[in-house]
């Protein structure tokens, strides 16, 4: 066939059907410059939609087409321009492609076979790397026209197999083309519920009523969906972490079989450790979606003693304030140099989806980390949480000693050494008080000088550098690190610890599907039961339901505080040192080291009483304001600065406190003062006569628009 290199050859071609298909085109050997010989045709370009509709209904392979890149020149913007040059480019991609999730995915719905692999596709009956795709050209030198290159018509993949509809060899038989569309949500709600071993009948019934939302309810469809869920919950099933009896060999495989998940990996070697850095997509949009202008928060060494390599979470908090893992990093390195790599490695990912994301702040819970990179790479202050060290300490005091009102008074005295640092007392003080006072308590004395003594220095003065977070941030991670723990060490291979591949088998399945099914379930509403035992999984939201009218106080000398049981009037717990964020109670929950509700609400009430003390975070942040009031000048320029960021931070507090406490938001927003805002897009009708050489500049400006188009939309 000739190859022609014009368009003035070219003939119109208008098919009279409302829809047609490439079949109804004669086309053309087209070779240029910028493409490679093509077919090519050209149709009028209110037409183009028409064209679309039709390819995606060959009766051969059904499917749809998406906009894979496009470009466009405003009129007048070319000089000199060839035949093909154009106003408007669009490159369509069949849905089916461009990526291919079943290499090295999960088994797909219409596979007769497994791979031997846990990669979960996000739209496993999507991507299975079609390579048919086309190109639309709006002509520059004749609007009115499009011209239609087809690098590749048939819908096969980079093997030359065809890969979807009735014609894929692999598909389930003759009504491979009737399988309906599952979209990502639909399917991640699937996997979820199997690996949180839902019985198989309920998961089905979702799954059907998540399918009939899209293409209604069809007995054909229902029975194909019902073998999907079948063959997906045996896979899960029988799926093992094992890809390989070598441990490192095996998290080759599944780095190479799972990189959209996978933003940072070094293998380990004589000069470099260990690190993988593992975050799924899902993950990567929660993160964008809750750290932008928000807070991020790390568990950093969970698993130091038990598993082979620590887990390092990077977590979000999310609408409710709880804590949402956002990326998971394992490694034993902490050096400066290996932490800025990964840490990198996170931000340039994000900035590749959103380029103005940024946080506001970052919560660490060890002073042994490196702050440096936190700095450079997140630009953003640094917060501590205590919730670490006062587990640590509260799970030896209950271990070691036996009495409880031992338990209790070494308890305050330990909270006695970090009150003392904004108490102006010294802390070394307190911490020689407490070896006197419970000298007979060997157990404990000889634990916290062998393991604290060496180190407390480092800690005491790191929370002395930086702010603290709240009780309700630690409470938050807290809960998060009980999660964690439950779902890692409940498992009967016990001895399956020391291997990484394990741990990322667990993390990627169970430990994700249950906070995927957690915030889907709140947003959504699917699933009452689920959304109300997330909302409560916390304990300061569980403080959240307790009354005022359940706290009384010991009126004589304040040594405790009873809060009555909102289910069974009759029971009382008792929180001994009210007010500190070191008090202890008697209830199951706290006696196992965990920062109870009803420690929570207590010093949610003493918060309103002057007897009592700030709490921890509050006393560091009034040291902090002390210590930016103390450091300009006097009569200068950087005074004025401080005291207008102090008054803004102010402001900003007291009106979030306000929004927090009020019963009614209409109230907090009539008090915001008004503001003007210009409306775009308005005509020049009413207005003052503006200069005509702005007019021109600004009708010249380049638009952007931020609505998305449909897939198959061509405007």
């Amino acid at each position: 066939m000739e190859i022609k290199y014009s368009l003035d050859d070219f003939p119109v071609q208008d098919p009279q059907e409302e829809e047609f298909s490439a079949s109804d085109l004669t086309w053309v050997k087209y070779g240029s410059s910028e493409h490679h010989v093509d077919d090519a045709a050209l149709i009028p370009y209110d037409r183009v939609e028409a064209f679309i509709s039709g390819e995606c209904l060959n009766a051969e392979h059904p499917t749809r087409f998406h906009i894979e890149r496009g470009r466009k020149r405003e009129k007048g913007s070319l000089k000199e321009y060839k035949s093909d040059e154009y106003l408007l480019y669009r490159l369509y991609w069949c849905s089916f492609g461009p990526e291919n999730y079943g290499e090295g995915g999960t088994i797909l719905p219409s596979r007769r076979y497994r791979l031997n692999t846990r990669n979960r596709a996000a739209r496993p009956q999507s991507m299975r790397g079609c390579t048919c795709h086309f190109a639309v050209k709006r002509l520059y030198a004749r609007p009115s026209l499009a011209l239609i290159i087809y690098h590749e018509r048939r819908h096969v993949n980079k093997s030359g197999f065809i890969c979807h509809g009735p014609l894929d060899r692999d598909a389930i038989g003759p009504g491979a083309k009737k399988v309906p569309y599952i979209c990502s949500e639909i399917q991640q709600q699937t996997m979820s519920l199997i690996y949180l071993g839902v019985p198989e009948e309920n998961v089905l019934q979702t799954h059907i009523e998540g399918i009939q939302r899209y293409c209604g309810s069809n007995p054909t469809v229902n029975s194909i969906a019902s073998q999907y869920v079948q063959k997906l919950g045996m896979i899960i099933k029988r799926s093992t972490h094992e890809l390989d009896l070598d441990d490192q060999a095996s998290i080759r495989m599944w780095v190479e079989k799972n990189k959209k998940s996978v933003f940072f990996y070094q293998d380990s070697s004589e000069t470099d450790p260990f690190i993988l850095g593992i975050q799924t997509e899902w993950q990567l949009q929660q993160m964008i979606r809750f750290c932008h202008q928000s807070i991020l928060a790390c568990d950093s060494s969970f698993g130091i003693s038990k598993l082979k390599y620590p887990l390092y979470t990077l977590l979000a908090f999310d609408s409710r304030r709880h804590a949402l893992p956002v990326a998971w990093v394992i490694t034993r390195t902490i050096t400066k140099q290996d932490v800025a790599k990964w840490m990198k490695a996170l931000v340039d990912r994000i900035h590749g989806v959103d380029s103005a994301w940024r946080i506001d702040g970052f919560i660490i819970d060890d002073p042994a980390l490196e702050m440096e990179p936190i700095r450079e790479i997140f630009c953003c202050p640094i917060l501590f949480s205590l919730w670490r060290v006062r587990r640590s300490w509260l799970r030896n005091v209950m271990k070691k000693c036996g009495h409880i009102e031992v338990q209790r008074e070494i308890f305050k005295c330990l909270g006695k050494i970090m009150y003392s640092i904004w108490t102006k007392e010294n802390p070394m003080d307190a911490m020689e008080e407490l070896f006197q006072d419970f000298v007979d308590q060997t157990d404990f004395i000889q634990y916290f000088k062998a393991f604290w003594l060496p180190k407390i220095e480092m800690w005491l003065g790191t929370i002395k550098s930086i702010p603290l977070a709240s009780q309700e941030s630690c409470g938050a991670i807290e809960g998060y690190h009980v999660k964690l723990k439950l779902k890692v060490y409940d498992d009967s291979h016990l001895g399956a610890l020391q291997r990484v591949d394990w741990l990322v088998h667990k993390l990627t399945t169970e430990l994700h599907s249950g906070y995927w099914l957690d915030l889907y379930a709140d947003e959504s509403g699917s699933f009452p039961s689920v959304k109300e035992e997330y909302i409560y999984s916390t304990s300061w939201h569980r403080a959240m339901q307790i009354s005022d009218d359940a706290v009384t106080f010991d009126d004589k000398v304040h040594l405790f505080a009873k809060v009555r049981s909102q289910k069974d009037s009759s029971q009382e717990r008792i929180v001994w040192n009210p007010g500190s964020e070191f008090a202890l109670c008697d209830c199951p929950w706290s006696i196992q080291g965990n920062l109870c509700k009803h420690i929570i609400k207590v010093n949610m009430v003493c918060q309103h009483k002057k007897e009592y003390l700030p709490s921890l975070s509050y006393l560091s942040f009034q040291d902090y304001m002390l210590d930016l009031w103390k450091t300009p000048m006097d009569d200068s320029l950087s005074l004025d600065l401080s005291m207008a960021w102090a008054t803004q931070m102010q402001d900003k507090i007291q009106r979030l406190v306000e929004l927090i406490t009020s019963g009614d938001v209409t109230k907090v927003i009539n008090k915001l003062p008004l503001k003007w805002a210009g409306r775009k897009g308005r005509t020049s009708s009413g207005k003052p006569a503006a200069d005509k050489k702005l007019q021109i500049q600004k009708s010249t400006a380049k638009k952007k628009s931020r609505k998305r188009r449909r897939l198959s939309r061509f405007k």
